[in-house]
């Protein structure tokens, strides 16, 4: 994504580059055949490591120090340019185009590109109920972010340690297998951490210092075959290695490899670096930057606008775009401010100035919720809906003793002894709000423990799509520590939350039909709904018998079409008729009683076993049908999560859970 030319100029590399650059976009613009074009950055942060530490390395070894001022005055007129003019101009098309949800997270991701913490936001925010990466204009700045952390530290590094040339060679080859060792372990238990944190990337950085440095103090032998092993493993990478949770892990290294061997070989006289050193790859190459700079925007948006691309014309239409931006960003930014001569204070008041603009249009953005007045008052309920689902959580936690030890528990209600224990799924945060109003109201202390897409049930099993390995595993751990802690009575009352027909069923309905989940229960027998309904009775019984007095919610309402940020981008657009609105907010209670025909025997059980059931439906639903909206104001957020102003109208409900016997 960037560099400085070494002192030697090496044409392969500017054609590397073209196919890294490439692989990325056309893998963004959904061209077939390159499931893997994602790779394309893990050969930039090598191309950039081997690039910049050549630099340092040379520079240190020429003057006996490293010009930090020099260094980053370099890296300002290289980045911040081309960076400054597509986040101007993502705002300015984006203030017309995003609906507030996303334009409210445009403004929090052009503070964190700024201040080059993007891969820390997008990392924070990759959650359960995250938007779609396509709806993310600045989400490709995550990898310039991981790419300027590892240039704080490493120029410094080099600086304290230039005089002990073999101590620090050792450090960094330690950090390197260190870093790799760390990145295989924790893709396996937080994937997004693995993808966007630099301590996990910083193994690819660090394979192109290690290799500049190496080849500068030493003859690197030369051999044809390298180049095409290394060509071989990149492409390999780019057409085979899938999108998936196990990425980066141990996939990453055949990238990162390959690209290492065609660097290392550059200098051979082969058919690779000759065709690596052709015009074009070296036209693409010297553009790749703002290539890469510019075509996500593009992507983003104008999908975003057009409700996705009708036809691989289009898709084309738009890649051409994003071509003739990437030259024109070139031509006209990128390379006259490059040769420009500058003072460096000139450079860094320029980019300080830049910076607290754009840090100031991100913070109004933000600041005024997306900015909802540019949309006209009947479209409002909907866009409100889409905000309507950010809780505060500020005072969850995570014990390091006791029975809940490493599980995050948040309080709800008075300060105090926790008498009541609410456990469930995504559902428990979805009622939040009006969960904790209603234990303030009754004055009774409480505790939320929840995890998206865990049944609140004992010794339950899953795998499921929208989850990883170690979510799935952590699920089941945290359901037997739960099992292990309410063997004895904690508290009064426990209120079970959960999507109760997934789990019997197996899968979503209408919008999120494509999530599914496998799941078995200990000791049970038959087909899921049957273990999952005998899991669910036998976690009542132990419940129930030590002591602890039991509640159930039934099954809210899934209204299959419904999303609110989906609904309010088509009507945005003047995609969706009055018709096919209706039809999307609501459901025939036929459909609701037939989503719920394979839990409700179990409610039924429950009830007869002495826990008590509280029934949402009536909340939404009349004689013949379910509804998203009441009153005219959407209270979904999705088909199957209400939103806190729907929770705090429903938190009557709950009114007997908080009523302890004696007590308040």
């Amino acid at each position: 994504m960037s560099t400085q030319a070494p002192l030697s100029y090496r044409p392969e590399i500017d054609g590397l580059r073209s196919i890294a650059v490439l692989a990325v976009v056309l893998y963004h613009f959904g061209v077939t055949g390159l499931q893997g074009g994602f790779v394309g950055v893990d050969v930039f942060f090598v191309i950039s490591g081997f690039l910049i530490g050549g630099l340092l390395w040379r520079e240190g070894l020429e003057t006996g120090t490293i010009s930090l001022k020099r260094f980053y005055a370099r890296r300002i007129k290289r980045l911040a340019p081309a960076y400054v003019a597509m986040a101007l101009a993502s705002f300015v098309v984006g203030y017309f185009v995003l609906l507030p949800f996303e334009f409210r997270e445009f403004g929090k991701s052009l503070i964190a590109a700024t201040l080059y913490l993007s891969n820390v936001n997008f990392f924070r925010s990759a959650g359960y109920f995250d938007t779609a990466s396509e709806d993310k204009v600045l989400l490709h700045t995550w990898s310039l972010s991981v790419e300027e952390q590892f240039y704080i530290v490493l120029p410094l590094l080099m600086m304290l340690l230039l005089r002990r040339s073999f101590g620090l060679r050792v450090l960094l080859w330690l950090s390197l297998g260190v870093s790799l060792i760390a990145c295989i372990w924790i893709t396996q238990r937080s994937q997004p951490a693995a993808f966007y944190l630099f301590p996990f990337r910083a193994w690819e950085l660090l394979a192109g210092v290690l290799l500049a440095i190496e080849s500068q103090r030493r003859t690197i032998p030369q051999a044809q075959a390298i180049s095409f092993v290394g060509l071989a493993l990149v492409l390999g990478s780019i057409v085979f290695i899938p999108a998936s949770a196990q990425f980066p892990g141990w996939h990453a290294i055949f990238p990162v490899l390959g690209t290492v061997f065609l660097i290392a070989n550059g200098k051979n006289d082969n058919l690779v670096n000759r065709a690596l050193s052709a015009p074009l790859p070296i036209g693409i190459g010297l553009i790749s930057y703002s290539l890469y700079l510019w075509h996500w925007p593009v992507l983003t948006l104008s999908s975003y606008y057009r409700g996705g691309y009708d036809s691989w014309l289009e898709t084309g239409v738009w890649l051409a775009v994003s071509v003739a931006l990437a030259y024109l960003s070139w031509r006209f930014i990128e390379r006259p401010v490059r040769r420009a001569r500058t003072l460096d204070r000139v450079t860094f008041g320029s980019a300080l100035i830049a910076s607290a603009a754009l840090i100031a249009v991100g913070g109004i953005v933000f600041k005024k919720d997306g900015m909802i007045e540019r949309f006209e008052p009947p479209l409002r309920t909907h866009i409100e809906a889409s905000a309507d689902f950010l809780q505060d959580w500020s005072r969850c936690t995570t014990p390091a003793t006791g029975p809940f030890s490493g599980l995050e528990t948040c309080p709800i209600g008075p300060e105090g002894t926790p008498e009541i224990l609410i456990w469930g799924d995504s559902h428990v945060r979805a009622l939040k709000e009006g969960l904790e109003v209603a234990a303030f109201e009754a004055d009774t202390p409480a505790l939320l423990i929840w995890r998206a897409g865990c049944a609140p049930v004992f010794g339950v099993t899953k795998d499921e799509t929208s989850a990883s390995p170690a979510q799935d595993a952590a699920c089941t751990a945290a359901n037997n520590q739960i099992e292990t802690a309410l063997s004895d009575q904690l508290f009064k009352h426990v209120l079970l939350v959960g999507r109760w027909a997934y789990y019997a069923e197996g899968n979503g309905v209408g919008s999120d039909a494509n999530n599914r989940i496998a799941l078995s229960v200990r000791d049970a027998n038959g087909d899921q709904s049957e273990q999952f309904v005998q899991g669910l009775k036998r976690t009542a019984e132990a419940l129930m018998g030590t002591g602890h007095k039991l509640f159930v919610l039934n099954a809210l309402p899934e209204i299959h079409d419904y999303d609110s940020r989906k609904i309010a981008r088509e009507l945005a657009g003047n995609r969706m008729s009055e018709d096919q609105l209706s039809k999307a907010v609501s459901l025939s209670l036929e459909d609701h009683q037939k989503r719920t025909s394979a839990i409700a025997p179990a409610m039924h059980d429950l009830s007869t076993l002495g826990a008590t059931l509280l029934d949402p439906s009536p909340y939404f639903c009349e004689s013949n049908s379910c509804s998203a909206l009441h009153k005219g104001k959407a209270q979904f957020f999705d088909n199957n999560h209400i939103i806190n102003s729907s929770a705090l109208r429903i938190r009557a409900l709950f009114q007997p859970v908080f009523q302890i016997e004696g007590g308040s």
